[in-house]
């Protein structure tokens, strides 16, 4: 009976202590229900979801949730079961390995390869949202047959869904964000450009700042002379820059301009940069929060943006990125148009000041050097003589050309040299067909005999009048006959001395017409040249009788040949846009291989001048051309 009583009370001590732990589970996974419903951020999410997750697994002894990569590219745990202080490295392998190979994993927990069962084992298994690892879950699971593992691998993948659907929410409130901060800035664009005024455009844009982000006053400041000029606030047409309201903002801006950052009051934990001049603005307006970011234009500060809110938040990260953003977009818009209010005498005023402080500035010393040698290859051009000589384009043509052209109207029989060909004196060039000639000299012949037969018998008959009208016959038909021997004689053309053929080709006009006087070849002798140059009209006034120079022609490009000039022809020519002057020289060197029809480059040497002159001449010419045509 005892023994019963004995056993009965274990039995009830054992239900007893069993209801207890019941319980305390329950309340532990209220618990954890009630932190992961109601997660105010990451962290607290987490844990609660690994309460409830290490909750419904069995022989879960620990979990860890990683979460990163930071900006050097670990995880860090963001939730650790069932104590934050317990060490959990141990599980570094397996959510290492669910990172790397991206899929859920079960290893030994001693590192041994093979399948587990029966044995200690670790649990890994991936966040991975739209392809981009977010991080990773780890558990430590007691030993356990390996359907349990399995079973709890697969819990954990229907479990990570939550994580999966937080990444997702977070990914989409962050794309929200951009958009907004977008469209905040496209409309702050649209306010800027809509005004054409500077004044207007900024105190716009001031205006559209403090409605849209909820601020007291929003002030706009442009740089001058080294520091900020206030330019607009929100909600105010007219201002005195002596008020001290303006000159407390101005000295916020300064602050902002000399350390080329954004800078907030109250500052953020871990701020290195001292806002003594915000910290003095808020004081004297009762501002809770402030925040001032620099307008940019090309990388620097033209300009600072204030805002300032006398009650509510502090700027937040989020907030201070977006005046960022608007201070970036916002400069060039009102630096473009404040360069554009600028008069005329302001702008070559500033643009020499940004030019001159290239050059005597501290930086840039590349643009210091190549200043430097040009000023020192100026100054010694300046000082150093060279010989000038006026370029021209040049021909070479025959001293004489004789023509050969066509005696009488006829046909082309043979031709026998063209352009190039050499000839010698009395060489055949061409040969006219004199078959008709030959024909009409044989008509007119047989009729001088017929007219001496009449003559004859009129003499014999003493008929004096026949006798007359006869011998006026004979004489007609002798004068046809010399005029058709003549032109027999002229039929074949020859070549009047030795030369080379400058013009003609006939090889393809055999048996065509041609009319009396018309032009069949030019010749030139071989050792009578002259030079023509074509001497431009501002360089005309330099050359003189008597000057020599050289020749390159492009025929014999490895050669110079002197030449002096003998004629210069006093009257213009026009061709291709330029008026130029024909000057005529002689050739002094050997001719073996001049042509006439030849053409190159010469130069004709007048004298020393100074370098820099000859080089700048042309250009100085003009320009006082152009003076005395524009300027009145």
């Amino acid at each position: 009976m005892l023994q019963e009583i004995v056993t009965d009370t274990k039995m009830s001590s054992t239900a007893s202590i069993f209801s207890l732990a019941i319980e305390e589970r329950a309340r532990a996974e209220s618990s954890a229900w009630a932190r992961f419903s109601s997660a105010r951020d990451q962290t607290e999410f987490c844990v609660g979801w690994l309460s409830i997750l290490c909750a419904q697994i069995d022989r879960v002894s620990g979990g860890v949730v990683l979460l990163g990569p930071d900006q050097e590219g670990s995880y860090v745990p963001a939730a650790v079961w069932p104590d934050i202080s317990r060490d959990l490295t141990h599980l570094g392998t397996a959510a290492e390995r669910a990172l790397s190979e991206r899929r859920g994993i079960v290893i030994a927990a001693d590192g041994r390869a093979g399948p587990v069962r029966d044995q200690p084992a670790h649990i890994g298994y991936p966040i991975e949202v739209a392809g981009v690892l977010h991080g990773a879950v780890a558990l430590d699971i007691a030993a356990s047959p390996e359907a349990a593992l399995q079973r709890a691998l697969r819990q954990l993948h229907w479990a990570s869904a939550w994580l999966v659907d937080r990444f997702r929410q977070q990914a989409l409130a962050n794309r929200d964000m951009r958009v907004s901060r977008l469209a905040l800035a496209m409309d702050l664009i649209a306010t800027a450009v809509q005004e054409q005024r500077l004044a207007a455009s900024a105190l716009a844009v001031a205006n559209e700042v403090s409605s849209r982000l909820k601020c007291d006053r929003v002030s706009i400041g442009l740089e001058k002379h080294g520091s900020i000029k206030v330019l607009a606030i929100s909600n105010t047409a007219v201002f005195d820059a002596r008020m001290s309201l303006v000159r407390l903002i101005g000295e916020a801006m300064d602050e902002v301009l000399d350390l080329d950052a954004a800078l907030v009051w109250p500052p953020h934990a871990g701020s290195e940069l001292g806002a003594v001049a915000h910290a003095e603005l808020a004081s004297e307006l009762k501002d809770v929060a402030i925040c001032s970011v620099p307008l940019l234009e090309d990388g620097h500060a033209i300009g600072v943006l204030t805002l300032e809110r006398s009650s509510g938040d502090a700027f937040d990260e989020e907030m201070i990125e977006l005046c960022k953003t608007a201070g970036g977009l916002l400069g060039p818009i009102l630096g473009l148009k404040r360069d554009n209010e600028r008069g005329a005498l302001r702008r070559m005023r500033e643009a020499f000041h940004d030019k001159s402080l290239i050059l005597f500035g501290p930086r840039h010393p590349g643009v210091k050097l190549v200043a430097l040698v040009a000023l020192a290859i100026a100054v010694s051009l300046g000082f150093a003589t060279g010989t000038y000589r006026v370029p021209a384009k040049t021909v070479v043509e025959g001293a004489v050309q004789r023509a050969a052209v066509a005696p009488f109207d006829g046909h082309i029989a043979q031709s026998f040299v063209r352009a190039g060909d050499t000839v010698q004196s009395g060489q055949v060039l061409v040969r006219l067909d004199d078959r008709e000639l030959k024909l009409e000299h044989a008509r007119l012949t047989s009729e001088r005999e017929q007219a001496a037969r009449k003559q004859r018998q009129a003499l014999a008959t003493q008929d004096r009048g026949a006798m007359a009208v006869i011998a006026a016959q004979l004489a007609q038909t002798d004068a046809q006959l010399l005029l058709i021997s003549d032109k027999l004689g002229r039929a074949t053309l020859i070549a009047p001395f030795d030369g080379v053929v400058v013009s003609g080709d006939l090889n393809q006009l055999l048996g065509t017409p041609v009319e009396q006087g018309k032009l069949l070849f030019q010749i030139a002798p071989l050792d009578a040249y002259r030079v023509v140059l074509e001497v431009d009209e501002r360089d005309i006034a330099t050359i003189e009788l008597g000057q020599t120079g050289e020749l390159t022609l492009s025929g014999l490009p490895d050669r110079r040949l002197d030449f002096s000039v003998q004629q210069i022809t006093p009257v213009a020519t026009q061709q291709e846009g330029r008026n130029f002057f024909r000057v005529e020289a002689h050739l002094k060197t050997d001719l073996e291989r001049v042509r006439p029809g030849m053409e190159g480059v010469g130069k004709i040497t007048v004298g020393e001048r100074k370098l820099i002159w000859i080089w700048t001449h042309s250009f100085v010419d003009w320009l006082r051309v152009w003076a005395w045509k524009e300027l009145p």
